[in-house]
């Protein structure tokens, strides 16, 4: 089973093909173009290089967020592009649960964080590959004790990598840089974990998760509370 599978929730952007679960190909940008611009001529490179076409395809994968709310839209806009074109299956893999499987094999607190603003960050948190934090978004100053509980070592991954450097963090690890960003190889992977125990849908299901409203509807809720307020 040949999939296609894109990251594009954060700045980079990230390409990869795979047969199964091993590793074909692996396109990866961390640059200042914007994801509209990178990842169709991403996909079709790699898809060139392996003597590939989009009808080569078996399934579709994709980082469904949280993230950059027009990164998330783009990756699933691509991806439902491509698989409507085919009629081929997809797959939706949380952007934090795929950032967490660049560190698989890592013993200890695996916690992708990206940066949400405001000192919020996008996170989930994994101790031994289980799952101890569901994805959520939350302020950076009440994730720390949280980690710092399980008394083990913390590996750190994702675009708010940053956000840790500086911060008094128990335990605290570095992270080989190759393994900080977003990488479609990861997404890949769940995503035939997924396809093998049915869970693909179609593309017309596929869905953007972003764990919080956009800005501008926070804003315009916040506006209109001040209004109420005035009133």
């Amino acid at each position: 089973m040949k999939i296609l599978a894109l990251d594009s929730t954060a700045k980079t952007s990230s390409v990869a093909v795979l047969e199964d679960d091993r590793l074909l190909c692996l396109y990866s940008a961390n640059i200042k173009n914007t994801h509209s611009e990178t990842l169709l001529p991403m996909i079709k490179s790699s898809l060139s290089s392996l003597g590939l076409t989009n009808e080569d395809i078996d399934a579709y994968a994709v980082s469904e967020g949280p993230g950059s709310f027009t990164g998330v839209r783009i990756g699933v806009a691509t991806i439902k592009g491509l698989a409507f074109s085919t009629g081929k299956p997809c797959v939706g893999v949380s952007t934090i649960e795929a950032l967490a499987e660049n560190l698989s094999g890592f013993f200890g607190v695996v916690c992708p964080i990206m940066n949400a603003r405001r000192g919020q960050v996008y996170t989930g948190a994994f101790l031994d590959g289980r799952r101890v934090l569901e994805d959520c978004c939350i302020m950076l100053s009440d994730l720390i004790p949280m980690l710092e509980k399980h008394e083990r070592p913390i590996y750190f991954c994702g675009d708010g990598y940053d956000l840790i450097l500086n911060e008094e963090i128990k335990n605290k690890m570095q992270t080989p840089e190759l393994l900080i960003y977003q990488n479609a190889y990861s997404v890949g992977k769940i995503a035939y974990s997924k396809i093998i125990n049915g869970e693909s849908i179609s593309d017309s299901d596929l869905r953007v998760e972003y764990l919080r409203k956009a800005q501008a509807e926070r804003e315009r809720e916040e506006k209109l509370k001040r209004e109420q307020k005035d009133e």
